[in-house]
């Protein structure tokens, strides 16, 4: 456990923040016990990000129980926890080759699984789903991401964009900070649980005229961090109704 007068202001800010954001994935159901990761990178570095101890459940995160390590996944702050493999392998491959993102957000939720077990990935079927029009990427299953290797082919897959589909496994989301991370995760799961519901229909789908779909999908693009930062605040004063320990 790390204590809030150990680290730097802007450090514990991040804890909190990241903290807050295990909470609400675990809140709205995104969870996969202690299967997937979220990570943010300590503020001032490159070579330093936070992760979740995997001994805990999402719900039992505070900021103080998160585990600092550097991208060779060496612990820097004298935590005892337990850093998953895998979670480490993804998370530093993206933080190390990625300086304009701050946080990642991976997840194993039942919609996100399904569309990544589809050939045609996730659709421009509903206006939410312009988000990742044309800027979401895909990775090949590799098996289990223990292995180091697969560091370089995932961010070559990953290019610029912030969404990635691991295929037969999952879904990823980068953020400028953890609010952003962290509403594309939201509405990336929502599109994907939308669009099972309507092909399970088995009727004809009405497919958005493809200009009007780069339009939409350009918009949203140039849309500034704000969007995704907006609601953040709400998502905290919930949490603070619901159980403020996150802050610990």
């Amino acid at each position: 456990m790390v204590n809030r007068d150990q680290v730097s202001p802007e450090e514990w800010e991040a804890r909190v923040n990241l903290a807050a954001c295990y909470r609400l994935v675990d809140y709205y159901g995104m969870t996969d016990m202690t299967g997937t990761h979220i990570t943010v990178r300590v503020p001032g570095t490159k070579d330093q990000f936070l992760i979740n101890d995997s001994n805990l459940f999402f719900e039992e995160c505070t900021a103080s129980s998160l585990i600092k390590i550097d991208l060779e996944g060496n612990v820097l702050d004298g935590s005892n926890g337990l850093v998953n493999k895998a979670g480490y392998v993804i998370h530093s491959a993206i933080h190390s080759a990625r300086h304009d993102v701050d946080c990642v957000l991976h997840t194993h939720t039942v919609p996100g699984m399904a569309v990544s077990a589809l050939e045609c990935g996730l659709l421009p079927l509903f206006q939410t789903s312009f988000d990742f029009h044309l800027k979401t990427s895909r990775h090949e299953y590799e098996g289990v991401a223990v292995d180091e290797d697969e560091r370089e082919r995932l961010v070559e897959d990953l290019g610029d964009n912030m969404a990635l589909i691991l295929y037969n496994h999952g879904l990823l989301t980068c953020g400028r900070n953890v609010p952003e991370a962290f509403s594309l995760m939201f509405r990336m799961n929502k599109c994907c649980e939308a669009q099972l519901m309507a092909l399970a229909t088995g009727e004809k789908l009405h497919e958005v005229d493809p200009k009007v779909a780069y339009e939409t999908s350009m918009f949203m693009k140039n849309r500034k961090t704000f969007v995704h930062d907006r609601s953040w605040a709400g998502h905290l004063r919930r949490l603070d109704r619901l159980d403020p320990s996150y802050k610990n």
